[in-house]
This record gives structure tokens, C-alpha cells and sequence, in this order.
């Protein structure tokens, strides 16, 4: 019997063939290039099986004491003056873990020393940077850390709560100061993991001149250790495949934009010359069969055109179902038109057949009646377009090797996934379509 292959190698298997098969002009590479790097690392990081952890929070809540205590050694440097910490530092943690190469500790700089706007895109920079993020508390939420936490949730990326200094209160007094940041917290993070710690506790002690002095005693953090211990154990490599997903997909969606504005005016393009035949064939012909028959065959060549625009593969009977499906998503498109059309190609008929004996003078109304029908070819073809081109990019979209349409398929089989999409409460952000499509 054959050993079924994990979630995370399919994951890897499949994201290295999307990512060799990924055709860039030269300007998409210039333009995205930021995001292919980042996407690479992220990749590289996956095949590596190498985890990024990183800690985040306010200045002198404890960041760099937590990592020292989880590392049982002090590397990252503490400061009583505070914000010791300038720029971002790491260091692999000397654990092991199932199924995982490495996994690097990050200490990150104080939030609340810079200005909002900088704090949002320091945040973003280290979600982006980070399969793991434990943010540190050491007292009630405040209105700065719940807008980097918010500003974090938008990466999807796993995130863990750690209250610090829990040394300072009684245990009920920490429940209740965890019940308070629980029901600070936004409302899709409420379901987050919550620890409480003492990275650096001391010891006071009242010496025999009376005077008060403290002394560092050891780090209470076994509840955490243990928790990221088995998180990493059981998950690990699957947050590293999910995040990878996640990067990748963000990489897709920027390049589908970046295609779909450089498609648009050319679809535009398309579209109006294909209503301008429509227009002159319905306004020159005098039946109104051949006028439905002609306008289906517009309609499918246009289709077929912007199959190409939009790299799909389609043939001819597949673009007239697609026609058709598009005509019964419109009403106008479907039996409003032909019932216009039907009404004004029967008066145009008539007039048509009276002109004899009018001397003629029933020509005159039938060429406004053309004009109509013109207008409602050149009308019903701009908007056939801009519905075949939205089902189109729907199409595409829904290809089982996006990295999407992967990580719907992930989360379908594995129970594990789902749960873990779950508790991030992001979702994915989608395509601003109705500004891309012509």
C-alpha cells in the first residue's frame, strides 16, 4: 500500500508547478516585482521547511524578554529605559520540531513610537514576513494595539496573545484583565489564544539595612512553551504551506489586474468593432431572421476574440452556448431583445412592402426603424461583451491550478485546514471586477 502523500507536499508539488509554468512579460516582472520577491522567499521558505515567528507589541511590554526566556539565553537585548529594540533581529530557536528545518525567533521594533500610518505598514511588513505572530500585552488592550492587531488579521496569518508581567496580579485578577482584553478586542479576533506569562519576573526582597531590593528569578512561561511547542509540532509545516498559498494567491490577484487593465481597452476595442458590423448588418438588412441569425454569429466571433484576449481555449459551439448563457443572464438580452427586435422588424417589413403602393412614401419611417434597431445592436453587443468577458475572467479564475481555487480544494479534504482557515479570520481578498472589465 502506498503512503498518501501529506497536505503539505501536494501543497508544495502543485504551488512549484503553477510557479514554473508562470509566464511574466517584462513589464509584469518590473511592475510586480516587489511581490514576485516576496512571493519567492515565502516559496523557498516552504521547501525549506524554515519558520518564521515573530513577536510584535508596544515599547517595554517584554518582547525581547519573552524570546530570551523561550530561548533560555539572553541574546536579544533588554533595556529598563525601554525601546532597546531599533530594527528587526533574529535568531533560530535551538528546539526541534517534526517536519521543520528551523524555526527563527523575530524580535520587531516598539508600535507605539511611531506614527499611525508608519505602524500600519510596519505591521504589514512583518505579517508579510512571518508565518507565526504573537503579539504582547502587559496590561488592558489600548487603541494602538487593537489597530496593529486588526491591521494583522488582514494578513490571515496565524496569531497567538501573550499577556506579560503576570507576576504583578492574583489569578483572578488575571482572569478578569483577560476577560477585559478579550472584550476589547475586535470582534472577529475574540476567538484568539490568549496566555498568560512573566518573561522577567523579580523577586523583591527586604535586605537588613531596610532598604528594598529585587532580583531576577525564573522566567514563567511553561504554559506558552508548551502551546507554541505543540502548535509547531502539529502544524507547522502546514501554516508554512497555507502561507505560501496565501502569497502566492495575493501574487496572482496583482498580476490578474495588471492584465485585466491592460485588456480593457483593448476588449473595448473589440467590442465596439463588433457592435459597428452588428449595427450596419441589422440597419442594412431587411430580414429579420437573418438579422437574429447574423446577430448570434457577431455575438459567438466576439466571444471567440475575447477568448483569446483573455487566454482561453474555446471553440465555436462552446462560444454560442456561452452566448447563450450570457443572453439569459440579461433580460434585454434575451427575450426583451428579440421581442423589440421581432416588433420593429415586423413594422419595418410592413413599410417595406407598402412603398408601392405609397408612391414610396412609407420609406421614410423605415429608416428610423432601422436606426432603432441599429441602436439596440450596438447596445446589446457592449453588453453581451462585458458579460462574456466577466464570465471569462470567472472562468479562468476558477482553474484547479490557481492558487485560489487550491486552497478552496485544501480546505474541502482536509479537516485540518479548514479548521485553521477558520480560526484567521481574513478571507481573500478579490478583484475589484467591475472596474477592470470594459
Amino acid at each position: 500500500m502506498h503512503k498518501q502523500t501529506s497536505t503539505p507536499k501536494r501543497c508544495l508539488l502543485r504551488l512549484t508547478q503553477w510557479r514554473n509554468n508562470l509566464r511574466l512579460s517584462s513589464r509584469e516582472q518590473s511592475q510586480l516585482n516587489g511581490k514576485l520577491l516576496a512571493m519567492d522567499r515565502q516559496l523557498q521558505r516552504f521547501s525549506q521547511r524554515k519558520l518564521r515567528l515573530s513577536v510584535f507589541g508596544k515599547v517595554g511590554v517584554g518582547k525581547s524578554s519573552l524570546l530570551n526566556a523561550l530561548l533560555e539565553e539572553f541574546t536579544f537585548d533588554t533595556d529598563v529605559a525601554h525601546g532597546s529594540t531599533r530594527k528587526l533581529q533574529s535568531i533560530n530557536w535551538n528546539q526541534q520540531f517534526k517536519n521543520l528545518q528551523s524555526v527563527q525567533l523575530i524580535d520587531t521594533p516598539g508600535i507605539d513610537e511611531i506614527a499611525a500610518a508608519a505602524r500600519a505598514r510596519l505591521a504589514r511588513r512583518i505579517a508579510l514576513q512571518s508565518d507565526l505572530i504573537i503579539v504582547v500585552l502587559d496590561s488592558d488592550l489600548t487603541t494602538i494595539e487593537k489597530e496593529a492587531i486588526e491591521t494583522l488579521l488582514q494578513s490571515g496569518k496565524q496569531i497567538l496573545l501573550v499577556l506579560n508581567r503576570c507576576d504583578q496580579w492574583s489569578q483572578s485578577e488575571q482572569v478578569l484583565l483577560i476577560q477585559s482584553i478579550r472584550r476589547r478586542l475586535p470582534k472577529e479576533a475574540r476567538n484568539l489564544v490568549i496566555k498568560a506569562v512573566s518573561a522577567a519576573p523579580r523577586q523583591v526582597h527586604l535586605q537588613t539595612n531596610g532598604k528594598v531590593r529585587s532580583y531576577p528569578v525564573a522566567p514563567q512561561i511553561e504554559e506558552l512553551r508548551s502551546h507554541l511547542m505543540q502548535l509547531l509540532e502539529s502544524q507547522g509545516e502546514l501554516l508554512l504551506a497555507l502561507n505560501a498559498l496565501r502569497e502566492a494567491d495575493s501574487f496572482h490577484q496583482s498580476l490578474q489586474e495588471e492584465r485585466l487593465k491592460l485588456r480593457k481597452s483593448k476588449a473595448q476595442g473589440l467590442i465596439g468593432k463588433f457592435a459597428a458590423v452588428k449595427a450596419t448588418s441589422v440597419a442594412a438588412n431587411p430580414f429579420l431572421v437573418l438579422d437574429l441569425a447574423g446577430g448570434l454569429a457577431c455575438d459567438t466571433a466576439l466571444i471567440l476574440e475575447l477568448c483569446k484576449l483573455y487566454g482561453l481555449q474555446m471553440e465555436a459551439p462552446s462560444a454560442r452556448q456561452l452566448v447563450t448563457k450570457v443572453s439569459g443572464q440579461n433580460l434585454l438580452l434575451g427575450g426583451a431583445q428579440i421581442g423589440i427586435q421581432l416588433v420593429l422588424g415586423v413594422i419595418r417589413q410592413l413599410l417595406l412592402l407598402a412603398a408601392p403602393l405609397t408612391s414610396g412614401l412609407s420609406l421614410a419611417p423605415a429608416a428610423p426603424v432601422a436606426l432603432v434597431q441599429a441602436a439596440l445592436a450596438v447596445h446589446t453587443t457592449r453588453l453581451t461583451g462585458r458579460l462574456a468577458a466577466l464570465e471569462l475572467v470567472s472562468e479562468n479564475s476558477r482553474t484547479n491550478t490557481q492558487p485560489r481555487e487550491m486552497l478552496r480544494r485544501l480546505a474541502a479534504i482536509d479537516p485540518q485546514v479548514k479548521r485553521l482557515l477558520i480560526k484567521q479570520p481574513q478571507g481573500i481578498k478579490s478583484l475589484p471586477l467591475p472596474t477592470l472589465l470594459p
